[in-house]
C-alpha cells in the first residue's frame, strides 16, 4: 500500500512509543555516568541529552575506538558516527567521502576494501585506525555501556539499497543486552533512506538528519520519528516555530554541531532534546553550571555568560547567512523536482 504523509494537527502525537532519545527523565539510568544529563534540584527542567560528534572529536582523532571510548567515559548519553561502504562492502566509520583529511590518502572509501583501509591511520595522534561499525557495537555491547545510545549518520555516496541492509546485517551479527533498537538510531538526510530503514530496520526509530524545517515538517507522521537539525535553522524564526511545534507533538529534535559556549546555553534555554558536540567535557560544565543556577533561581538561568556584543551580532549574522543559503537550496530543489511535500511521497511510494 503506498505511503502518503501529511502534517498532523498541532498537539496530537503521531505514535505511541517514544524514540530513542526521547526527553530525559530526572535521573539516568546508569548510575555510574555522571548525572550531567539530568535535571537540577528544584527544576521543573531537564538537560538536553549530551550526544558525542564522531565520538569525543576534542579528545582524540573523530570515527575512531579512541574518541568512541573517550565519549563514554566522558559520561555522553549517545554517540553520534558516520557511515560509508568500502569496495567489498564492509560498513566503516569516516565522516568524508574520501580519506584525504583524516587519512592523507586521497581515495574514496568506496574505491578501496576493507584489507587496504584498515592499515591506514589518522593523520592526527595517536594515528588510530578506522573502525568498522561492528567494532563500535562490540564495544558497545561490554557489560555497563548499556545506556549509551548510538545515532548512525547514513551518508548519501553509496548506494541507498545496499548501506542500509548491510548496516542491518552488522547489528544482527552483534549482541547486546539491551536490544539494539532501544539504543541505535539510523539517520537519514531524505525520505529514500528513511523508507529503506523502514525496510530493514523495522523496530528501529529513525532521525532525519537536515537543515530544512519545511521538508523536516513533511515526515512528521513517520513512525517513531525525530529530528536533528542544524543549530542556524532552529535559532532563526522558523525554526523556532518548528521546535515550538514539534515539542506539543512529542517529538525530539537535537541540534548540530555546538561547539561554543554560548551556543550551548542557548540550546540548553531552548530546550531541545539532545545536543551534538565536540566539546563534551565543555557541555557537561555548562549544564552543570546553568542547572545550578537554575535550582537557586526556580526558573531557567536567562543570561549568556560569554555572549558578547560582537558574539551577538556574529549569532544573527550566521543565522541570517544559513537562512539565505537554506531557503536558495529549497529553491533550486523545489524548481528541479518539485515541492518538499511532493518529494517526500514520491521517495516513500517508489
Amino acid at each position: 500500500m503506498p505511503t502518503t504523509v501529511k502534517r498532523s494537527p498541532e498537539g496530537t502525537s503521531t505514535t505511541e512509543d517514544s524514540p530513542l532519545l526521547g526527553p530525559k527523565n530526572d535521573t539516568m539510568s546508569n548510575a555510574a555516568m555522571p548525572n550531567h544529563g539530568s535535571a537540577s534540584p528544584g527544576s521543573t527542567y531537564g538537560m538536553p541529552q549530551t550526544i558525542g560528534h564522531r565520538g569525543f572529536k576534542a579528545a582524540a582523532p573523530e570515527n575512531t575506538m579512541a574518541a568512541f571510548k573517550a565519549a563514554a567515559e566522558a559520561g555522553v548519553d549517545a554517540i553520534e558516527t558516520d557511515l560509508h561502504l568500502t569496495r567489498d562492502g564492509v560498513v566503516v566509520l569516516c565522516h568524508d567521502e574520501t580519506l584525504l583529511r583524516c587519512y592523507g590518502n586521497k581515495a574514496k572509501v568506496r574505491d578501496l576494501d576493507w584489507s587496504e583501509i584498515s592499515q591506514l591511520r589518522t593523520l592526527l595522534e595517536p594515528h588510530e585506525p578506522m573502525p568498522r561499525l561492528v567494532d563500535l557495537l562490540e564495544y558497545l555491547g561490554q557489560p555497563g555501556l548499556e545506556d549509551v545510545g548510538l545515532l548512525l549518520d547514513v551518508k548519501t555516496h553509496d548506494d541507498a539499497e545496499d548501506i542500509m541492509k548491510r548496516t542491518a546485517a552488522a547489528l544482527d551479527e552483534v549482541t547486546s543486552k539491551q536490544p539494539w533498537e532501544t539504543r541505535v538510531t539510523p539517520c537519514c538526510w531524505d525520505a529514500k533512506y528513511i523508507k529503506l530503514s523502514m525496510k530493514y530496520l523495522p523496530t528501529y526509530p529513525i532521525t532525519h538528519v537536515g537543515f530544512s524545517t519545511t521538508y523536516a515538517r513533511c515526515l512528521v507522521d513517520i513512525p517513531n520519528i525525530s529530528f536533528s537539525m542544524l543549530r542556524h535553522t532552529i535559532a532563526s524564526p522558523f525554526g523556532l516555530r518548528f521546535l515550538r511545534d514539534m515539542k506539543k507533538l512529542g517529538i525530539p529534535v537535537h541540534v548540530w554541531t555546538v561547539n561554543e559556549e554560548s551556543w550551548m546555553e542557548w540550546s540548553i534555554r531552548k530546550e531541545v532534546s539532545g545536543v551534538i558536540t565536540d566539546e563534551v567535557a565543555l557541555f557537561h560544565k555548562v549544564c552543570d553550571r546553568m542547572g545550578d543556577l537554575d535550582g537557586k533561581s526556580g526558573k531557567r538561568a536567562a543570561g549568556l555568560k560569554s555572549f558578547s556584543l560582537f558574539q551577538f551580532v556574529r549569532f544573527w549574522a550566521e543565522i541570517a547567512l544559513f537562512q539565505f543559503l537554506v531557503t536558495a537550496y529549497m529553491a533550486r530543489e523545489r524548481w528541479r523536482h518539485g515541492s518538499p511535500e511532493h518529494r517526500v511521497n514520491k521517495a516513500l511510494n517508489a
